[in-house]
């Protein structure tokens, strides 16, 4: 049997769910429904300058002696000092400097709805086994088409997700190794899929109009740029894998350039990692705080997804997340895969999705309707983390792992998208 077809694979994920929905709230209730939920006050306290960084991280293929689900329900509440700690966050800009702002939380309450699930002890590897239910997207009739057009590539590798025009959401190990920044984030760029461009200079005569000098000079400027980062990331490509597969993929390339999109790469302006992420501050916390924001330097017209929070993921239709990443083993294509979650805290999400390297740093989303209409919205509610080991009663044991959108980390990232608290009061 051959591959099913994206558009039977859409409908099929659409009818499970409507299904799903059918038959659990017979009643027609809002259990299936956005929550509108005021979520705490983050608001900046202090911001002080620190050292420049020295890029000198190597990334990390996997996620080594993380305290996971099972490890962390042993552990007390954090109190609100040790939360203002953890949602501090500190600020790279392009030109190499760094802040740390401190910030303080007000109105936090955190309802006893929001807890994780119960414990199953099934588990599977983020390697994949027997059928491969990833599909990929690589058709420009879907690839630049909402939702999946929301996906975007950062230049160390991982995958990211368009949270504004100017804003990215991405996993915080993609830039940030717990201790320094990674080698290349100092010229970090986001590969926005696109299509492929047409030759150069077509159409374009007979249009000097007067007032559209300055205009096309920026456009052929960002156009320049454009190409010269396209150019720096294919070639670091090709190096790290070192001509293996170099004509099979060169000639897929030519192959399929009618149909495959491209991308169009912008430089970040600066990024914002939660002090959680760093090593020292909360070892058993710090699996929670693998996110990141990366707000470029131009705002892209590619339509964004909004963030969203959710009590409970396994109580919805079918318990499903989806996401959509460019995973390493399939170069030049999205990735998209659903699944359901096996288990969920406040903070994670242990689930059964396959997924190669490439695909951290994915928006987790799942789709509800408005309050107060029939349309169904999809929202981000977490980060792909990847492929981690975990303490499991004194041993490793691999899972996937995404990092959960809580209420206290929602208000963050809306101070760092909107920088105005008072735009982040709630869902």
């Amino acid at each position: 049997m051959g591959p099913v077809p994206l558009t039977l694979l859409l409908c099929i994920s659409a009818l499970a769910v409507l299904v799903s929905a059918a038959v659990d709230n017979p009643t027609g209730d809002d259990d299936y429904t956005w929550p509108q939920r005021k979520v705490p006050l983050v608001q900046e306290k202090q911001t002080v300058h620190l050292g420049r960084s020295e890029f000198l991280a190597k990334p990390q293929s996997e996620l080594h002696g993380i305290c996971g689900i099972e490890c962390q329900r042993g552990l007390p509440e954090p109190s609100l000092d040790d939360l203002e700690q953890l949602l501090s966050y500190e600020t790279m800009y392009d030109n190499g400097t760094r802040t740390l702002t401190t910030v303080t939380i007000q109105e936090l309450n955190i309802s006893n709805d929001w807890k994780g699930g119960s414990m199953l002890r099934s588990r599977r590897r983020r390697e994949v086994y027997g059928t491969d239910t990833r599909f990929t997207i690589g058709d420009k009739q879907y690839s630049l088409k909402y939702p999946f057009s929301t996906s975007v590539k950062i230049s160390t590798g991982c995958s990211g997700v368009l949270v504004s025009p100017k804003h990215v959401l991405t996993a915080a190990h993609c830039i940030h190794n717990g201790t320094d920044y990674l080698d290349g984030v100092q010229k970090l760029s986001v590969g926005v899929l696109k299509e492929r461009s047409r030759q150069k200079g077509k159409g374009r005569k007979g249009k000097g109009r007067k007032g559209k000098g300055k205009r096309k000079h920026k456009e052929e400027e960002e156009e320049e740029e454009e190409e010269e980062i396209n150019e720096n990331i294919e070639i670091g490509e090709k190096q790290e894998r070192k001509g293996k597969g170099k004509g099979r993929r060169n000639r897929s390339r030519r192959s399929t350039t009618s149909k495959q999109p491209s991308f169009r790469w912008t430089r970040v302006k600066q990024m914002q990692v939660p002090k959680g992420w760093f090593k020292g501050i909360s070892e058993n916390a710090v699996a929670d705080y693998d996110y990141a924001i990366l707000e470029l330097k131009r705002a892209q017209k590619t339509k964004y997804m909004d963030l969203g929070v959710i009590s409970s993921v396994k109580k919805l239709p079918a318990g499903r997340i989806h996401f959509s990443g460019f995973d390493d083993d399939r170069p030049g294509n999205l990735v998209y895969r659903f699944c359901s979650v096996s288990d969920e805290s406040n903070d994670l999400l242990y689930q059964y999705c396959d997924a190669k390297p490439g695909s951290s740093g994915s928006g987790v989303y799942i789709r509800l309707k408005e309050p107060g209409k029939k349309k169904w919205k999809r929202k981000i509610i977490g980060v792909f983390s990847g492929h981690q080991w975990v303490d499991v009663n004194g041993m490793q044991q691999d899972y996937n792992v995404a990092v959960r959108i809580t209420p206290p980390k929602y208000a963050q990232i809306c101070l760092w998208v909107h920088g105005d608290s008072s735009q982040c009061l709630g869902t």
